[in-house]
């Protein structure tokens, strides 16, 4: 990848698709744009070494989703997936004059999928980045209660018991108490709607409607009954041995990866 300028990240603030303010962090020129989107109960700045690795050669932005951060949850009544995509989908045609790349991590790449949707033909790819570490359109009932019970009786232990399961011997201690800390911190009352939407949601809709690149980058932790269930519709490459925030974990890698990804859109 070559370099082209010095990126120096400056804040603005975005309106969501309900008219809520959403803090946001970009830099660089050049398209496509580079839209990336965090994760459930994380932040803008878990993108940071993305936003000035590929600001020198992209424009590139990171919001922080209503609830998230910097971005307070105002009076929103309606926590969900499908909302999330909204409030990207207006992000992207505020920031975007033509066309953009959306790249999510987690949660944020099934936002990314409900948000293409949405853009149309603005969209020149999608990039999931570990998003299917839990299996969403493959579980039932009596798996999503389980999956959701820990959080509703003690959400700090239910969020450490997260970062934990989710991490692999490539993540630092260092990244896990920060994880811990700063997603635990957010507010019950919005968090476990979200993670009850996000364990119902069902990709399959939004899988057969685009029809755009859709790309996954992998840790080591993506379970065989997602991937199969994801492999008709989305390349994959996979990280070995990463765990779930892979992009944090180590990333001069993860940079170079996800570049050889987007060269593929070029």
């Amino acid at each position: 990848m070559n370099r082209q300028t010095d990126c120096s990240l400056s804040s603005c603030t975005l309106r969501s698709h309900d008219g809520m303010p959403m803090a946001c962090d970009c830099c660089g020129q050049g398209g496509p744009l580079l839209l990336f989107i965090h994760g459930w109960t994380c932040r803008r700045n878990y993108w940071q070494p993305q936003l000035t690795f590929f600001g020198e050669q992209h424009r590139v932005a990171a919001p922080d989703l209503p609830g998230h951060g910097n971005s307070n949850a105002g009076d929103r009544q309606c926590w969900s997936v499908t909302t999330f995509g909204q409030d990207i989908a207006a992000a992207g045609k505020a920031l975007a004059e033509e066309r953009l790349i959306l790249i999510g991590h987690s949660m944020g790449g099934a936002v990314a999928l409900e948000a293409a949707r949405l853009l149309g033909e603005m969209v020149a790819a999608v990039v999931l980045v570990d998003t299917f570490v839990i299996d969403y359109g493959g579980l039932s009932g009596e798996t999503m209660q389980a999956i959701a019970a820990p959080f509703e009786a003690d959400f700090t232990s239910g969020m450490a018991a997260l970062v934990e399961q989710t991490a692999t011997a490539a993540t630092p201690a260092v990244l896990k108490e920060r994880l811990v800390r700063e997603m635990s911190a957010a507010d019950p009352a919005w968090a476990l709607p979200v993670w009850r939407d996000l364990l119902a949601w069902d990709p399959r809709p939004a899988f057969e409607e685009l029809r755009v690149p859709i790309h996954a980058v992998n840790g080591a932790l993506i379970p065989d009954s997602a991937r199969e269930r994801c492999a008709p519709f989305v390349r994959e490459t996979v990280i070995p041995g990463a765990g779930h925030f892979l992009q944090m974990e180590d990333p001069p890698g993860f940079n170079r990866v996800l570049a050889g990804v987007l060269a593929q859109f070029r």
